[in-house]
């Protein structure tokens, strides 16, 4: 099984479903709906489901941002370099049939390497979002920031945790696993072992992506509960 990825490696893991749901309508959503219904109820809310997706031992002194109504804010300063917080559905790939579903919640705590050169993509394309840009146009942007350079690599060691039990990553495979994300530029599915029968390691690359995201799944969700894990 392989993994569909997010743009820009921040993913929603929404090739990750039942095959008998495979058939599920997922095009709901065929244009942006009012900010209010991707906004959570409060604030206290939002910085509570950014905290859920790593253990309290990482999160609680994670810098957290929440999103407003031109991109996201930094409402809690953190001291341990990761920043937390929660993806909406269009960080998926711009056509991506989900891309403006109002569900989706993605709790992300990534570390100070992902935090500076993954996060920044899906923080300016929130920002377009919000701002009216179209799909379309969304597409012509990245195509000429990736021709002129302007998205950079992964650094070195960039990772993520995605552990909230809270997290709703697709109308279809709605929580899936507790997992790790990793993010390689110059490495290739088979020098991970990744994507073959038995292996615990998944692969995935948005169309956009410089990089290949690699996925761990894990036994338990952030506040130490087990999680059923069916392995493919």
């Amino acid at each position: 099984m392989r993994i569909e990825n997010l743009a820009f490696g921040l993913a929603f893991l929404s090739g990750a479903i039942d095959p008998a749901l495979a058939d599920t309508p997922r095009n709901s959503y065929p244009a942006m709906a009012p900010l209010v219904q991707y906004q959570s109820a409060s604030a206290a809310d939002e910085i509570a489901l950014a905290r859920s997706a790593a253990p309290a031992s990482i999160s609680r002194d994670a810098e957290i941002m929440t999103l407003g109504a031109h991109g996201y804010d930094v409402a809690v300063k953190g001291k341990n370099g990761f920043v937390c917080l929660v993806e909406r559905s269009w960080a998926k790939d711009l056509d991506d049939p989900e891309f403006w579903d109002t569900k989706m919640r993605a709790p992300q705590c990534l570390n100070a390497a992902a935090a500076h050169t993954v996060l920044p993509a899906y923080l300016e394309r929130t920002e377009w979002v919000l701002a009216g840009v179209s799909q379309s146009d969304m597409t012509v942007r990245t195509r000429a920031e990736l021709a002129a350079h302007k998205l950079v690599e992964p650094a070195l060691g960039a990772m993520c945790y995605m552990m909230s039990k809270q997290q709703y990553l697709s109308n279809t495979g709605t929580h899936w696993h507790p997992h790790l994300m990793f993010y390689i530029a110059h490495a290739d599915a088979a020098s991970w072992g990744a994507d073959l029968p038995g292996s615990p390691v998944d692969s995935g690359q948005g169309k956009f992506d410089p990089f290949i995201t690699y996925f761990v799944p894990i036994a338990k969700w952030s506040d130490g509960t087990s999680a059923v894990m069916v392995m493919h």
